[in-house]
């Protein structure tokens, strides 16, 4: 198998960076979705469309992310 339409931008979810990669292995379309600043995996996720994985993705990154207390510096 070789990775096809591999893309990789940055979106912000609640106010976090977030890097969001996809890209295609086969027929199947891949998402995951990474906390910029440490650079930590929040989800990984498949669909049948790039759209698909990527609305996954970014849903999980959003409920994960919502759980997450700011402390004010």
């Amino acid at each position: 198998m070789k990775i096809e339409e591999y893309r990789e931008r940055k979106v912000a979810v609640d106010g976090w960076e977030v890097n969001l990669t996809s890209y295609r292995l086969d027929a199947e379309w891949h998402a995951k979705a990474d906390n910029v600043s440490p650079g930590a995996t929040l989800c990984r996720t498949t669909g049948t469309s790039r759209s698909e994985a990527e609305e996954k993705a970014l849903k999980r990154a959003e409920e994960l992310l919502d759980r997450t207390h700011r402390h004010k510096v």
